[in-house]
């Protein structure tokens, strides 16, 4: 991860959960500007982001999306994310102001019961997400 410039947009994700999977496979789709990397949640340098953001990595408990060198959790990431990726999508933005008192729950309680949705055993990842995935 030390040769990663500091400013370079990056999205963490839980490589085995069929939701964070599709999410990182959509922004690789729509990411005109090929701003974001991928980093799995299971590799070392995705252990290494959690632990360095105050997170479990054994739990897995959010999406870290790093945009401009601030790193966003929960719903923040997802709005993050989607104001990173230009029109329409940036349009979802402002569902990071919701209020981390509302939003927070709600994610922790979808993010609980993700796996009871499937999960992926090994993921074959998109053309677009395997150029840009480095671990």
């Amino acid at each position: 991860m030390e040769s990663l410039p500091p400013e370079q947009d990056l999205i963490v994700f839980d490589g085995a959960c069929v939701f964070c999977s599709a999410f990182a496979r959509f922004i690789a789709r729509h990411d005109r500007e090929r701003r974001f990397l991928f980093v799995t949640a299971q590799s070392e340098p995705g252990r290494a982001l959690y632990a360095r953001h105050g997170l479990d990595p054994d739990l897995m408990e959010t999406n870290i999306v790093i945009v401009s060198g601030r790193a966003h959790m929960r719903l923040q990431a997802f709005a993050a994310a989607m104001g990173a990726l230009g029109w329409p999508w940036m349009a979802l933005r402002p569902l990071g102001w919701i209020p981390r008192v509302v939003s927070d729950p709600l994610y922790d309680l979808i993010a609980r019961n993700r796996y009871r949705f499937g999960r992926q055993a090994c993921p074959a990842p998109s053309a677009e997400l395997k150029a840009r995935l480095i671990a």
